[in-house]
Order: C-alpha cells, then sequence, then structure tokens
C-alpha cells in the first residue's frame, strides 16, 4: 500500500464553511481517481490518498493537477516511535545518497501532543543513527535534501516533496465562461481562475475556412488540457464567419477589431445565459495589443451582461508564459495556426475608441442576427481531467 500526503492551502484559514470547502476538494480528487482503486480522505490538514501499485501513477498525477494543496509526497507510514524514526531516516538518507545527496536536515511536525518528544528531540533524536553511521552530514541552513517526519495519527516520514497547485478547490466560487482563442493568453486566464475555486466552461469562435481545421483542433487540445486542472469543462464551438464578413463589408477598417470583439461578447452572453455562467473571462492584459488599451476594454466591457474577469490584466508577456509553460499549454498555443482575431487584424486599429462611437458603429452593421445564426449552429465537446468524454 502506498500513502500520499498533501498539504492542504489557503482553505484552512476558512471559517464555520470550511467543509463545503474540504468536500470540494476531496470530491475533485476522487473525479481524477475515478476507476483507480484508490482512498481518499482528509485529517488535520492533510489530504491523504492510499492506493496500490497499479494507481500510484494516477495519483501523483491527481496530486500534481489538483487545486487547493500547496505541496505533496509519498510517505512511509511507520510506528510512532523514536526507535521507528531513526531507521526510516536513516533508509532514506541511504536513498538520498545513492541520487547524489551530501547534507540533510530533519524536520518534524507533532500534531499527536501525546508522543514524548517534542519537535526539537524529534530532529535531534531522529537523525542521530543517519548521522552516526556517516550517511550524510548535517547542515540546517542549506541542506541537500531535508527529510520531513509528521507525527499524527500514525507517523509519517517522507524526503522529495512536490509543489502542487495553490488555491481553492475548483467549484466553490462559482462558474465561468472562458472566452478560449488559440494563444498563449486566454489557457492562463482560465487556469487562474480554476486556482480562485471557478468551474469554467469555454467558448472559441471558428471561422472557417479562414481559420483552419488545426486551428480549432488546437483549441480543443488546450481545452483539454486546462480540463486537467478545472476537473472538467466543455468547449463551445460557434462559426463566426459569417460575422466577421459583415463585419469586414460595413465596419470601418480601423473598427474591424473592436467590433469583432463586441460581437463575440453579445455570442458569449447568450452562451452564457444558457450555461447558466455567473461571469465572463478573457485572456486580456491591458496594453498588450491594440484592442486591449484602457478605452477598447471600456467598450468591450459595456456590452457585457455579466462581469467581466481579466486575470491576467496586469501581468507581461514574460509572466503569462511562465505560467502557460508550467501548466503544458505553450508548446499547443505556440502552434502555427492562427485564430480568426489575427487573421482580420487592420493594419492600423483604433487605439482610443470612444464608448458611444463604437455603439453607433456597431448598430450600424446590422449584425445581431448573425450573431444569433451562429450561436444557434454552435458545436461542442467535453472534456473531463484531461481526457475527452462524451
Amino acid at each position: 500500500m502506498h500513502t500520499y500526503l498533501g498539504k492542504i492551502g489557503e482553505l484552512i484559514l476558512k471559517g464555520s464553511n470550511i467543509k463545503t470547502f474540504e468536500r470540494a476538494l476531496v470530491q475533485n480528487a476522487k473525479t481524477y481517481l475515478k476507476g483507480c482503486d484508490a482512498k481518499v480522505f482528509l485529517n488535520s490538514g492533510r489530504l491523504y490518498i492510499e492506493c496500490e501499485d497499479d494507481a500510484c501513477e494516477r495519483a501523483e498525477w491527481t496530486l500534481s493537477h489538483l487545486i487547493g494543496i500547496t505541496g505533496w509526497a509519498e510517505a512511509s507510514v511507520i510506528e510512532k516511535s523514536i526507535e521507528a524514526i531513526q531507521a526510516e531516516v536513516l533508509s532514506q538518507a541511504k536513498i538520498a545518497r545513492e541520487r547524489g545527496a551530501r547534507t540533510f536536515k530533519l524536520d518534524s511536525k507533532r500534531s499527536d501532543k501525546s508522543f514524548p518528544y517534542d519537535h526539537y528531540k524529534i530532529c535531534a533524536e531522529g537523525a542521530s543513527l543517519a548521522y552516526r553511521e556517516k550517511i550524510l552530514d548535517v547542515d540546517v541552513h542549506n541542506p541537500d535534501v531535508t527529510i520531513m517526519v509528521e507525527v499524527r495519527e500514525k507517523c509519517f516520514v517522507y524526503t522529495y516533496a512536490h509543489k502542487g497547485c495553490r488555491g481553492l478547490p475548483v467549484g466553490v466560487s462559482g462558474k465561468g465562461l472562458l472566452l478560449l482563442s488559440g494563444g498563449l493568453d486566454s489557457p492562463v486566464a482560465g487556469y487562474r481562475m480554476m486556482r480562485r475555486g471557478m468551474s469554467v466552461d469555454c467558448c472559441y469562435f471558428h471561422a472557417y475556412p479562414y481559420t483552419s481545421d488545426e486551428a480549432r483542433e488546437k483549441v480543443e487540445t488546450l481545452a483539454k488540457i486546462i480540463s486537467g486542472y478545472g476537473v472538467r469543462t466543455h468547449i463551445n464551438i460557434i462559426p463566426f464567419t459569417e460575422v466577421q464578413m459583415q463585419i469586414k463589408k460595413k465596419a470601418p477598417e480601423n473598427f474591424s477589431t473592436l467590433m469583432l470583439r463586441l460581437c463575440m461578447m453579445k455570442a458569449a452572453n447568450m452562451l452564457a445565459n444558457r450555461l447558466g455562467s455567473d461571469c465572463i473571462i478573457t485572456g486580456e492584459s491591458l496594453g498588450q495589443v491594440a484592442s486591449q488599451t484602457i478605452q477598447n476594454l471600456s467598450c468591450t466591457e459595456s456590452f457585457a451582461e455579466r462581469p467581466l474577469l481579466r486575470p491576467l490584466i496586469g501581468m507581461d508577456k514574460e509572466d503569462i508564459i511562465a505560467d502557460a509553460i508550467r501548466i503544458g499549454t505553450y508548446e499547443t498555443s505556440i502552434l502555427p495556426y492562427e485564430d480568426c482575431c489575427v487573421l482580420f487584424s487592420p493594419k492600423h486599429p483604433i487605439l482610443h475608441a470612444d464608448v458611444s462611437e463604437a455603439r453607433r458603429i456597431y448598430e450600424s452593421l446590422e449584425v445581431d442576427a448573425l450573431i444569433e445564426k451562429a450561436y444557434e449552429a454552435r458545436e461542442f465537446k467535453g472534456f473531463e481531467v484531461g481526457e475527452s468524454i462524451e
């Protein structure tokens, strides 16, 4: 039997409603482990997963994607005695030396106050055998490896801890509709809202044949990847070719990108109403491109019927790229299949649009019927924990 410990993040700061957050975290973990012979439970600030050999890979994938824990490790479960701790520390120190470590530090946490050794004595006595046998040198300031002992209802010892996905369990903060494109920004925006506990569905605007089937497949792949963090998501694919051709025909060229954003927002309102979404999420970052000046953002927001959330608004491109690499969307996002926003961009877009003027131009397009037609023709696909579902 293998035992994994996940360290609970900020939800431990919650008050009387903490049980709601704990139930969501456990249920999400069970969804990740569906079909595996694994046991999941919470106790005193730790998420436990117990499983057999054949479920270890899935358990570790779960803990590296499950939002709501700050770190995790596979732990050895031993008898609650100082002799057992010494023996296990010795064993883990030998493994660490084989991996190239030369120094170590022992740290401890004692939740069971009936255990006769306090933190200092656990560290001093627990490390003594490994030190006497000269397995590793002790370095309490900058060790090559830290061996952790947790004395709880049982005694747990582990060495190599991994970072988790900090945040709130997905599902505790309502549901958002993400405007997902094939770029770097929007998948990261969706991930960041998932980390605040929000369930996320996706909307993609496809302009075939001006945008290729490869571009559509690229966005579907991005939705699949972020479902690995958001438990599950659906992507709604709205055919927007006729809408874009109407914009190209009737809008002033410098307003075409902004008009496209307004039309997208109109369609997103319809979809958010249908899905019961609490908000609309975009990957916009202030000043990053012409459509994202504060004036143009104000125009877009004036068309939103729900709160418009922009989690990347103050981030620069390097920050966004770092997040994309970390969550695994970067390599897909940089594939050379352009979305409809890029293909129809004017050479000299309007930078500081006025809301009233933007509304007047929008009304002149007579595009509402085409937007509704596109909305009704939408297709959708579902993804759960990184896999396609019916």
